[in-house]
């Protein structure tokens, strides 16, 4: 009897542990394959997003305000811009609609059969409201989304999108707010910074977070800086941090 017990102690130090390991991989966030780190500190309805893994600053710019603020921080796992749902390429930042993951797919994948485009689609449509349960604020908080660019994109590019925008650095056209709240957009175009409200943005629908955000009107920062620029672009994210309400 004695060794029996023994033997099931043994077998309970080390078989749960490795069941553990097991179920908080599963446990990560994803969406169709692609996978988030989720980083969690404390309760607080603030939600950090980092989704192209090619943008280095904005990674480090995420990973550090999380260790310092309560809320959810929620990270691509993957190194580059693209990343793969059944061998197709796309852009994580265009999987948020049914039209914008579509379009981007047959955009990056030109050679590819209908019939792969629309099973990539349909994996995303019955992953999509699960991932956003997990992703998206509660209602009345705040999701950020921090964004490097590194080839021409400019506030420029935005504008024409957009209901209002404020040119506070005319010089730094590269490093600005976008936001889909016009709340927050008031407080906003008091800041350094250059920033633009897009609550209606015109079609198409990109598949962006941003449209999607604006859509459900929920609360949605965008902090975009230059590649590199990681002063500049943690310097904009605490000043939303200290002069944007998390929840309303």
């Amino acid at each position: 009897m004695t060794s029996t017990l023994k033997r099931i102690r043994r077998r309970d130090i080390w078989v749960m542990p490795f069941t553990a390991l097991i179920g908080c991989r599963d446990a990560r966030p994803s969406i169709a394959g692609i996978y988030f780190e989720m980083k969690k500190n404390g309760d607080s309805p603030l939600r950090l997003v980092f989704i192209h893994g090619d943008e280095n600053t904005a990674r480090d710019v995420t990973s550090n305000a999380i260790s310092r603020n309560k809320g959810r921080a929620f990270l691509i796992d993957n190194p580059h811009r693209e990343v793969q749902i059944l061998r197709l390429k796309i852009d994580p930042n265009r999987i948020f609609s049914r039209e914008g993951a579509e379009a981007n797919l047959r955009e990056l994948n030109p050679g590819s059969e209908d019939f792969e485009i629309k099973r990539a689609v349909a994996l995303l449509d019955r992953d999509r409201e699960e991932f956003l349960q997990k992703l998206l604020p509660p209602p009345g908080g705040l999701i950020i989304a921090v964004h490097n660019n590194a080839k021409g994109y400019s506030i420029d590019e935005e504008i024409p999108l957009s209901d209002r925008y404020q040119l506070n650095q005319p010089d730094s056209r590269h490093d600005f707010f976008l936001t889909t709240s016009l709340q927050d957009f008031d407080i906003m175009e008091k800041s350094p910074f250059n920033s633009v409200l897009q609550q209606n943005p015109p079609p198409p629908d990109d598949g962006s977070l941003s449209r999607l955000c604006a859509k459900r009107s929920v609360r949605y920062i965008n902090i975009e800086a230059t590649l590199g620029n990681y002063t500049g672009q943690q310097s904009m994210l605490n000043w939303i941090l200290k002069n944007i309400p998390i929840r309303v």
